[in-house]
């Protein structure tokens, strides 16, 4: 295994904007789409949403906006996405459309934002140009608790984002907001809700939400809701890797996170992940981690059956080398997921030894690809 060159340099930054119907995606986009600092944004919208953009944002801000013709981004109009971003970097690089480096990707209220990141993982030609820099999930505070209670759809949206945002808060009762918060929190430990006012959101908030080189810094291990703070002991670590929840709501929606001491193999890990993706592909809602590979750290990120290709970073990016998995999983209990790892562990490769581990409530069989 050697670090050659960094395999994220140069790409795209792609963030997705989900939300449940009414959750304000709309004014937002419409404010930050006129923000000074979006003059480098490209802009995906839904040319039929819940709600709609208004006309004349479309005419004022057209220069940044690309409609999808077809509606809701999702499985069925998956295809009208993969277009409209090679069509995107086409009319760029022959000087069509300004010289966009960061692309924002608005989603229906009813959209699973899987199918969204698959398309950025398993689309070759837009996996060499685009990356996934992080998904931002918007929630009303007024209805919020109830949607989560009865929408589906809504749970998966907090369940997977890097960032939330809860918006329509100085309309909602301070209990309530209290409860929203404390709700999301439990759904998704990893990220620290926050509020926004109509829409008054600047546009650094949704940007680094992710892996952005494979060279490593300061904010590496944030993708994975994870401080550099206090790493000097075990103790301390133990403590702090993703808050150790056990939330009574939301029972088929949890969030595991392991470390494991032992380094691993990356033909034994790899297969470890294969088989939990045959297994359970559709239920693997969201997985990251820093895996130690024979002493080298890799960065391990998929959701369902599709995994990005792997990235060894330059060095670590502290001083503590263990293997931090995070899985966001439905409807698959956390033994099932433990176990699998500890049998890799019992074949020779060194018995993982779980440091801290954390569970909160909240069709193809993938591929992971080799490190050289």
């Amino acid at each position: 295994m050697s670090f050659q060159r960094d395999p994220l340099a140069g790409k795209i930054p792609v963030t997705l904007i989900t939300g449940f119907l009414g959750s304000g995606k709309t004014t937002l986009i419409s404010r930050l789409v006129r923000h000074p600092d979006m003059n480098r944004v490209a802009v995906v919208i839904n040319e039929v949403g819940e709600i709609g953009i208004d006309h004349d944002l479309v005419s004022q801000s057209s220069e940044n906006i690309s409609l999808l013709a077809n509606g809701c981004i999702c499985c069925s109009v998956r295809t009208d996405l993969q277009e409209t971003l090679r069509d995107l970097f086409a009319r760029r690089q022959v000087g069509e459309v300004f010289d966009f480096d960061r692309v924002i990707i608005e989603t229906t209220g009813l959209a699973d934002p899987a199918p969204v990141i698959q398309t950025l993982i398993s689309d070759t030609l837009i996996g060499a140009q685009f990356r996934l820099d992080g998904l931002v999930a918007l929630v009303d505070a007024v209805n919020g608790l109830s949607t989560l209670d009865t929408q589906p759809e809504a749970v998966k949206q907090v369940a997977v984002a890097d960032r939330l945002f809860i918006s329509k808060s100085d309309l909602a009762t301070p209990e309530g907001l209290a409860s929203l918060q404390q709700r999301l929190s439990d759904l998704n430990p990893q990220a620290t809700p926050s509020l926004v006012v109509h829409g008054d959101l600047p546009p650094r908030a949704l940007i680094g939400l992710g892996l952005a080189s494979a060279r490593a810094g300061e904010h590496t291990l944030q993708f994975l809701g994870e401080s550099l703070a206090d790493t000097s002991t075990t103790t301390s670590r133990a403590g702090r890797y993703l808050g150790e929840r056990s939330p009574p709501h939301d029972p088929s929606i949890r969030t595991l996170s392991l470390r494991f001491q032992q380094p691993f193999a990356w033909s034994a890990f790899s297969s470890a992940l294969d088989l939990l993706t045959q297994m359970r592909g559709p239920d693997l809602l969201r997985v990251k981690g820093i895996v130690n590979v024979e002493g080298k750290p890799v960065v391990v990120q998929g959701v369902q059956h599709l995994f990005h290709p792997p990235v060894e970073m330059d060095r670590w990016p502290s001083d503590d080398h263990d293997s931090r998995l995070v899985f966001i999983t439905r409807h698959i209990e956390a033994d099932v997921i433990r176990r699998l790892f500890e049998v890799v562990g019992q074949l020779g490769l060194g018995t993982p030894q779980p440091v801290a581990t954390s569970s909160s409530d909240a069709r193809n069989t993938a591929r992971s690809a080799p490190i050289s």
